[in-house]
């Protein structure tokens, strides 16, 4: 695995790179550490060049000024500069949750660098019926995360969303799973604080996107639940049928060779 940093406007961003063949770019979640994708990232090395990255105001990916409300096309620029840095040919990409915000807007306004996309579980709360819910919610969590922490701020959140906190680092675990998992408790504060409100009103360009390649999915296990209403949502918005992947809103660090196996047939086409 090689590793390194990318300056980028207001950031200097820190990306791994595995394997060979074809770019793929992994984009995750909010509050996420490169290393939750790295079991993914190990099981699809064999066919691609694999680029994960921490997303910008992470713990290894600090800013260079101050924290401020950051917005979905801010990181799809900074997804955009990686893959400018990893040549001119198109590359796949991977992304989930809020990631997946991102590569929609990446697709949408950059679609010659992107040959195929893989968006899991988007959260686009405000093409819900319910999203003024949502809207709430998301002010909510900051003010709570300002008055009391970020532990009470996400044990809010989850109990409403089914996402829940990472955990704390167990002694019994792996090193490189506690060290990330501690990377993941500050980088939780900075997605919490100043990404969750403008994130969670992000609505997809469907006109952009209507003939892109593109595959919207979902975790098996979260049929019904607030994610999987959420693509459900982002399917009808830009005419798609969605697939589905194996597990959970996780389902790529849980079980990373199963979804590995699914994945390259999505991105196959």
């Amino acid at each position: 695995m090689d590793t390194g940093h990318l300056d980028v406007p207001g950031a200097k961003l820190y990306f791994e790179v595995r394997g060979t063949g074809p770019a793929l770019l992994i984009i995750l979640g909010g509050g996420s550490d490169a290393a939750m994708a790295g079991p993914l990232a190990e099981a699809l090395a064999g066919g691609f060049t694999v680029i994960t990255y921490d997303r910008r105001g992470a713990a290894r990916s600090p800013l260079t000024g101050r924290p401020a409300e950051q917005r979905v096309g801010e990181h799809a620029d900074d997804a955009l500069r990686l893959l400018e840095a990893a040549g001119s040919t198109p590359a796949h990409v991977f992304a989930t949750h809020s990631g997946a915000l991102i590569a929609l807007d990446l697709l949408a306004r950059h679609p010659e660098r992107v040959r195929r996309l893989v968006a899991h579980e988007p959260p686009a709360f405000d093409l819900l019926p319910d999203a003024a819910h949502w809207r709430r919610l998301a002010q909510e969590a900051v003010d709570v995360c300002r008055r009391e922490g970020i532990g009470p701020a996400m044990r809010k959140f989850g109990e409403e969303t089914g996402v829940s906190a990472p955990p704390e680092p167990n002694p019994g675990l792996p090193q490189w799973v506690r060290d990330m998992l501690t990377r993941m408790s500050a980088n939780m504060e900075t997605s919490l604080l100043y990404e969750m409100r403008s994130f969670s009103t992000f609505i997809p360009d469907a006109r952009a996107l209507r003939d892109a390649p593109l595959v919207l999915a979902s975790g098996a296990d979260t049929r019904g639940r607030l994610m999987h209403r959420a693509t459900l949502a982002v399917a009808e918005h830009l005419g798609l049928e969605p697939a589905e992947l194996p597990g959970d809103y996780v389902g790529y660090l849980r079980s990373p060779s199963e979804f590995a196996t699914a994945l390259r047939d999505l991105l196959s086409g």
